[in-house]
């Protein structure tokens, strides 16, 4: 069911509220960067196992949103919400106590099925508002509230960090999970009324995954954002080694440099829904694809050649992520635009397809990373190539009518 909107002022309300339960998840990634260095030493762990606590993080938090989402539609947005985001306090809080590395992984990984909740439910809810231009317009806004963490996080971090210990950053997640939680209750509406849950059971969920698994539209755009997002989450696992331990960045100072890349990522991304209503989605991913893949191809050739100064580095990941900035919310918008029925189903498997792709191209560039730039970059810009490949081979095909990707009957 696609609800319009009765303002602006409760369009901009909708953006605000889906835009800071999406970024408590991100936040817990961010504003975790700054203190790696210092986990390392506090911990005796290399830095490869620190970086495990990050991507098992990013594993649970893709892999379960396989349930969330079709919990969702069956029970409605709210409470599978309400208990992720539970779940997401108390074990930020069981972060904040760990003596080892290896207990902090695994509580990393717990706090990541927590989290994953307000990844997949706010996707699934523009998808019950709005289809189209609307949608991307609502994406785009709920990333600008979205870049509360990219551009805040880290910082926050950083002083976390200088005033008591790592263990700060997680205390601090914690208080963010449970505003998160008041947040939902008292400001968020259900999107999924009762009458629409009638007919979603976990067999017709299997059933929707079957179809969106056999959608190569669908797929294929899962993986040009999957790709996508790997490209910015090896600057995300590497950044704090390489600008700090390489370039000798302070923390403060990283975190302000690690900023204006999400400055140029959320900014972007506010012209979708305008660019999308001109153009056409699909000519934005294709033009915002290219240039993406042109700016890091550029930056790793560079590299290559010998030029690794950070000016050039912070030059050409600006304009790369500004570009990506396009990429994300539109493929997402349309991915889910031929599957309202099962947005919840839906909306899951493409945030799982992200996440995992991201990982598993991340954990696999860990294993050559030195703390210099180059594996960072050169994981960057094959990350941002595979994107505009995928791009030009997904959006070439032609198109299924919506009729012909329907869920199937469970």
């Amino acid at each position: 069911m696609i609800v319009s909107t009765k303002s602006n002022g409760s369009f901009f309300k909708q953006a605000l509220v889906l835009g800071l339960l999406s970024s408590i998840g991100p936040f817990a990634i961010d504003m975790y960067l700054p203190a790696l260095p210092s986990l390392a030493a506090t911990l005796h762990a290399e830095p490869a196992r620190v970086q495990w606590s990050l991507m098992a993080f990013f594993v649970s938090m893709g892999v379960c949103q396989l349930f969330y989402g079709p919990l969702s539609d069956m029970l409605g947005r709210k409470r599978p919400l309400y208990a992720g985001l539970v779940l997401f306090a108390l074990t930020s809080v069981a972060c904040a106590l760990a003596r080892d590395i290896e207990s902090l992984i695994a509580w990393r990984l717990i706090q990541g099925v927590g989290a994953c909740a307000t990844m997949v439910i706010p996707r699934a809810i523009v998808r019950d508002l709005h289809t189209g231009a609307e949608a991307a317009r609502l994406m785009s806004l709920l990333m600008l509230v979205f870049s509360v963490s990219p551009l805040l996080a880290p910082l926050a971090g950083s002083l976390a960090r200088a005033w008591a210990s790592w263990r700060a950053v997680f205390w601090a997640v914690a208080v963010l999970g449970l505003l998160g939680l008041v947040l939902s209750i008292t400001s968020l509406r259900e999107t999924r009324p009762a009458s629409e849950r009638v007919a979603s059971t976990f067999a017709s969920a299997w059933a929707g995954y079957r179809t969106l698994l056999g959608d190569g539209r669908f797929l294929g755009l899962c993986f040009i954002a999957g790709f996508g997002m790997a490209s910015f989450f090896i600057y995300l696992a590497n950044s704090s080694f390489v600008l700090i331990g390489h370039y000798g960045l302070t923390p403060s100072v990283y975190s302000l440099f690690f900023s204006v890349n999400a400055v140029a990522f959320i900014g972007a991304a506010q012209f979708t829904g305008r660019l999308a209503s001109r153009f056409g989605l699909e000519r934005v991913v294709r033009t915002a694809a290219l240039g993406h893949a042109a700016a890091m191809l550029a930056l790793c050739s560079l590299c290559a050649l010998g030029f690794e100064s950070l000016s050039l580095l912070a030059s050409l990941l600006f304009v790369g992520y500004g570009f990506l900035g396009l990429v994300i919310p539109s493929t997402a918008v349309l991915a889910l635009d031929d599957h309202g029925a099962i947005a919840g189903t839906a909306a899951a498997l493409l945030g799982t397809l992200q996440m995992v792709t991201a990982a598993a191209v991340v954990s696999l560039l860990s294993l050559w990373a030195d703390g210099t730039a180059w594996p960072m970059v050169v994981g960057i810009s094959a990350s941002a190539a595979a994107t505009l490949a995928l791009t030009s081979w997904t959006l070439a095909a032609p198109r299924k009518p919506p009729e012909a990707v329907a869920p199937l009957e469970s």
